[in-house]
């Protein structure tokens, strides 16, 4: 019998070769279980969806131990590769690489970790800071040296178009490669230019965050898998369709007193146990 790829191998694989490659944003077990059910290849942990979905904003104010006990969750039900949101490392290089021990040891397929100041905050958000880039250089260098499963993906983050401008951006991504970045993440380019000079300028697999209403315009996949992108996240869309979703539920639940009026928006109580394999669960010891 062959024995089935890791998610880290499989992970890697994927960033190898010459197709792209969409990782939509969950941020809980269901979230992650739908996404598997739409036969999506990857899975985006956004941190940002994650803090949003405890009530609160993206900008650094949950802890390493709180992110992995959600991402746990994720991991745990799904069966495609993870690429987890790991902001800053949550500290220092020190800290970077406890991050990564408990990422790797809840069996997440692979990481970026970005040069903000810590805490950070949403990369679609102004009034960015970032840490010096031999900093941010060491911090990568820190985490190739420490991994102990040489598929693991790390990707290297840089918010600097917003607050250095391109060419700044650019050269810090050179950097973060030279360190031992696997791929490069150049966060919230603003126009097509900037995301076809991205390409031409930096020569390692890239990801690219696409999600609609952010800085960075909406580009056709097959237009970027030829730049030379290989991965696309889009972290928040789900969870900003659950909001739309909840909240005209909500308005026929506090109308009407029940949600009939909006009965064939409801996923059938049939439908919800097998997302989440109620049958499978119960038939074991049986």
């Amino acid at each position: 019998m062959t024995k089935p790829q890791r998610p880290t191998t499989r992970l890697r694989r994927l960033i190898e070769g010459d197709g792209i490659h969409v990782a939509p944003g969950a941020y809980d077990g269901l979230s992650a279980r739908l996404v598997e059910e739409s036969g999506s290849e990857l899975l985006y942990a956004s941190g940002g969806a994650i803090a949003r979905s405890c009530g609160i904003p993206d900008i650094g104010l949950l802890s390493l131990t709180e992110v992995a006990a959600r991402i746990e969750q994720m991991v745990d039900v799904t069966s495609l590769p993870v690429i987890a949101d790991a902001d800053t490392g949550f500290g220092n290089a020190v800290n970077a690489v406890r991050t990564l021990a408990l990422y790797e040891r809840i069996g997440v397929a692979g990481l970026h970790i970005e040069d903000q100041t810590f805490p950070k905050r949403c990369g679609h958000l102004d009034d960015k800071s970032l840490v010096p880039t031999d900093e941010m250089a060491r911090k990568v260098r820190a985490l190739a040296e420490a991994r102990t499963d040489p598929d693991f993906v790390l990707i290297a983050r840089t918010d600097a178009i917003a607050t250095e401008g391109l060419d700044a951006a650019i050269e810090r991504a050179r950097a973060y490669a030279e360190a031992g970045a696997d791929v490069i993440f150049v966060e919230a380019p603003e126009t097509v230019e900037q995301i076809e000079e991205i390409a031409a300028r930096v020569p390692q697999p890239k990801l690219i965050n696409m999600f609609h209403g952010g800085k960075t315009p909406l580009v056709p996949r097959d237009h970027l898998r030829e730049l030379g992108y290989r991965l696309i996240i889009v972290p928040s869309d789900l969870q900003r369709a659950m909001i739309t979703a909840v909240r005209r539920t909500l308005e026929a639940i506090n109308r009407d007193g029940d949600s009939g009026a909006v009965r064939e928006d409801l996923a059938s109580f049939a439908d919800r146990e097998r997302i989440v394999r109620t049958a499978e669960y119960l038939a074991i010891g049986t």
